[in-house]
């Protein structure tokens, strides 16, 4: 039967069209019997042809029809009406991302907000066992709110399938929107949440940029651009963008599965930590790690940042301050260290050469990788700008190490042993072939009611004793220790 406005159609009067895609066309329709608008989803009707398409998304629309959390648009009903499958949503009386960024980028503040809290609907939907598979701006509902905040909501549950399924949904390709679509997606091979994650940077991207990542001319183009070209830097596209997103959204866009975030939750964790992080002015050491702390206790976002501030006040302990701004040569080091990429930060990594990654967009120790320079006071610095004391602050996968921040005095004056957190767990010296040196660690209770836990590692050998290396991990400390210490290449 035909599904036009003013149509009764598996019990719903269609009052007008909402919008259609290749998977079929949305509508606004008066429930039959409650007082009540939905949003009633119509698929094409090729994919009443294939028996397995429909037993698939009947099923997955039973499951999604199961959850509730704020950030997802309610399944409230599916079925099938002379050989068309529909599926019945909560209406969302807002506009979707995709209308608010088609002519510019959304400030950064509002464009992380809402990214976070979309990142919440995808981990919902992940841990139900599904895959939403088209993560783009227009999925992305937001509606105002009384207070006028947004209210963010995760829609197009229609082709969700089944985490452990492989299977392509669309018969002759895939179901994604190109511009949007993970490398694995594009070339057939098995996808599992992390093809989410990859959308939802390409997602994050344009919010920040108001361009999608690969603006290419043919469809051949921009699958090559996903298999092939690197994550673009959204700072360059937007200079209001901190640059401590380029990293974030390297790693969120990572050709290889293993190498982006294992949730959409610590890839919002890493996005708020940039904003947060390029935001922060003070004076001094001490200054700025007490705004950075007191600013994201608020926000409940400690375990990603505090590393990145903490860190610097330990650099002082053992006097003046450093009277040389100028970092060691950098002309000799392992030949996998790539010193042209890590600038004046060269030295740190030539120091920790199987700890860091060989280059700041790869992964070193542990996946660690998405590396960028920290000033002084905890902001975004540039790795061409040679610093007195020379921080590196690295995404870790969660696995236990959320982050790892390495830091060195440029002028090697040696950094003492200190500690940084509100319960201490363990302290003793270590030896290894590698050298000698004293490790501590502790645990922080954030006001989440979370322990945040701290591994801080320091050296004897004047090769290395005026660096430091600090981790922090989602448990304790002693986790961190247990985990992540013995086998750490130091």
């Amino acid at each position: 039967m035909s599904v036009v406005e003013g149509a009764v159609f598996a019990g719903y009067q269609i009052e007008r069209r909402l919008g259609a895609g290749g998977m079929g066309t949305v509508f606004l329709v008066q429930h039959p019997r409650l007082p009540r608008k939905d949003a009633l989803k119509v698929l094409a009707e090729i994919h009443a042809e294939d028996p397995e398409f429909r037993a698939r998304f009947l099923r997955e629309a039973e499951i999604a029809a199961r959850l509730q959390h704020p950030n997802l648009v309610a399944v409230r009903d599916r079925g099938e009406q002379d050989g068309r499958l529909w599926i019945a949503m909560q209406y969302v009386d807002g506009v979707d991302v995709a209308q608010l960024i088609k002519t510019n980028a959304l400030p950064i503040e509002r464009a992380v907000r809402i990214f976070v809290e979309a990142a919440r609907g995808l981990d919902e939907i992940h841990q139900a066992g599904l895959l939403h598979r088209d993560v783009k701006p227009a999925n992305i509902l937001v509606a105002q709110q009384p207070d006028g905040s947004d209210r963010v909501l995760v829609t197009d549950f229609g082709i969700a399938r089944a985490a452990d399924d492989s299977t392509t949904l669309a018969s002759g390709g895939t179901t994604a929107t190109l511009a949007y679509a993970p490398p694995e997606q594009i070339s057939g091979d098995p996808m599992d949440h992390r093809g989410d994650v990859y959308a939802l940077g390409c997602t994050l991207y344009h919010m920040l940029t108001g361009s999608v990542p690969y603006p290419r001319d043919s469809p051949g183009a921009v699958m090559y651009a996903h298999l092939n070209e690197p994550p673009p830097r959204p700072s360059l596209e937007n200079s209001s963008v901190p640059t401590a997103f380029d990293a974030v959204i390297a790693k969120a866009m990572a050709k290889q599965p293993d190498g982006r975030f294992s949730s959409c939750g610590a890839f919002a964790a890493a996005a708020r930590a940039a904003l947060d992080g390029g935001a922060l002015t003070g004076s001094g050491p001490d200054a700025a790690r007490t705004k950075r702390r007191d600013r994201l206790l608020a926000a409940g976002l400690l375990v990603v940042v505090v590393v990145a501030s903490a860190i610097s006040t330990v650099l002082w302990i053992g006097g003046d301050p450093p009277a040389s701004t100028s970092p060691p040569s950098t002309t000799a080091g392992p030949p996998d260290v790539n010193t042209a990429e890590w600038g004046a930060y060269a030295y740190i990594a030539q120091a920790f050469p199987e700890l860091l990654p060989p280059s700041p967009l790869a992964t070193g120790y542990k996946d660690v990788g998405g590396c960028i320079p920290l000033d002084e006071q905890g902001r975004t610095a540039s790795f061409d700008v040679p610093a007195a004391v020379g921080e590196l602050f690295c995404i870790g996968d969660g696995d236990p190490a959320r982050t790892m921040a390495v830091t060195c005095n440029a002028n090697r004056s040696p950094i003492f042993p200190d500690r940084f957190f509100a319960r201490v767990e363990g302290d003793e010296r270590w030896v290894r072939s590698s050298g000698t040196g004293h490790v501590n660690w502790g645990s922080d209770i954030e006001i989440d009611g979370k322990i945040r836990g701290q591994l801080d590692v320091y050296f004897d050998d004047p090769s290395r004793n005026f660096c430091t290396v600090q981790v922090h991990g989602t448990g304790s400390g002693t986790e961190l220790h247990d985990r992540w210490w013995p086998d750490a290449p130091l």
